[in-house]
């Protein structure tokens, strides 16, 4: 089996994409296959990392990916994730001279491909595809918006979905009152005004519905804006006359904790304004928990759930979000129909199935290099 090496933000970082390269590491080395990970970080070694961490890039460190491809080297493949914001460098650019450097294959996770970027950004994520072995989109519409809008070769994309935890047996918190729940980083553009607005729209219903709002504010937030964000939407709620109704869990759940709070909900609300979101790991958690999905028309949303297990509204549209979770607290057979498109698709998105479509392309770049000195040698 190969070893792999992992580049991304990693935990004590809390993040989506932490949480994400945590979940596929953890997954992909679980049969005791050697791994390690490059953590990319703000604060240095000033975070306790556990120990599968082999190296730390700071992006204190100037031209520290020189050390971070020599570590990611010591593997047989370099598993990438890549974002924008993630990577020293305008629009991490320093993420593409340790792609050059690796003389491992090398699996680039796209979380983000824009659909008007800029020239610097459309520039860089070619050079990144041509110099990865690989790269994996996380939906269709991902993939269909690279080949279109950029300039990079098709039989180097791969859809791999993003993976989901196992909370199907997780015991849901009993609740009297119907339960929408939203969790993830706070800040704007998270939508969470549109759904307290809705909210107030469904007052009549008996029993009324409470709204948990769980997860902390961005940190790029809280340095830049502070908490102003949270204490404007608790503004809003009080001015609403929904405050009462509304749980802020300022933390950042484990996944233990998690799962039982997603299985306790009656509808996942997810009101974000982007119009750019093609990866959405709290989607993908939400529907593979089987819990009817009520969000905005984000990318990723209107290919998962349109025709499929959920609803999808206009954005910042409280009228019609509110309309929608009302169908489901309400109209009969509805949450049955729902869950019943989620049984196909459900187990595909577990954790253990997509690892498994990782190493198996892992498995063919190997092979491919292999070969590839093998005939240079004959």
């Amino acid at each position: 089996m190969p070893s792999y090496g992992f580049l991304s933000t990693h935990p004590p970082t809390r993040c989506g994409l932490a949480t994400f390269n945590a979940a596929l590491a953890a997954h992909l080395t679980a049969d005791g296959t050697r791994g390690g990970i490059v953590r990319v970080t703000d604060h240095g070694d000033d975070q306790q990392a556990g120990p599968e961490v082999a190296h730390t890039w700071s992006s204190h460190t100037p031209a520290g990916w020189r050390d971070a491809a020599a570590v990611l080297n010591t593997f047989d493949v370099a598993v990438v994730q890549h974002e924008y914001g993630i990577y020293p460098g305008a629009d991490g650019e320093d993420v593409l001279p340790l792609l050059r450097r690796l003389t491992v294959p090398s699996i680039v996770v796209l979380h983000t491909v824009l659909r008007r970027p800029s020239a610097r950004q459309r520039s860089l994520l070619e050079q990144i595809v041509t110099a990865a072995g690989a790269v994996v989109t996380m939906t269709d519409t991902a993939r269909d918006r690279l080949l279109v809008g950029y300039t990079v070769r098709p039989d180097k994309v791969t859809v791999i979905p993003h993976g989901a935890a196992e909370h199907v047996g997780a015991p849901a918190d009993r609740r009297t009152r119907p339960h929408l729940l939203t969790w993830g980083l706070l800040g704007p553009g998270k939508g969470i005004e549109w759904s307290l607005r809705a909210l107030a729209r469904l007052q009549d219903l008996d029993p009324t519905p409470t709204y948990t709002v769980a997860g902390r504010t961005h940190p790029k937030v809280i340095e830049h804006h502070g908490e102003a964000y949270r204490a404007g939407l608790h503004q809003l709620g009080a001015q609403l006359g929904v405050a009462h109704a509304v749980d802020y869990q300022d933390v950042y759940h484990d996944q233990q904790t998690l799962g039982r709070l997603v299985r306790s909900a009656d509808v996942v609300v997810l009101p974000y304004d982007s119009r750019e979101q093609v990866t959405s790991g709290v989607l993908i958690e939400a529907v593979a928990a089987g819990v009817p999905v009520v969000a905005t028309a984000f990318p990723h949303a209107v290919e998962l759930l349109d025709g499929g297990p959920g609803l999808v509204v206009r954005h910042q549209d409280p009228v019609a979000l509110a309309a929608a979770i009302r169908r489901v607290l309400t109209e009969p057979g509805l949450v049955a129909r729902l869950a019943g498109r989620v049984r196909p698709l459900a187990a595909d998105l577990r954790w253990p199935a997509v690892a498994a479509r990782y190493g198996a392309l892992a498995d063919g770049l190997v092979a491919d290099r292999a070969f590839a000195v093998s005939a240079a040698s004959a």
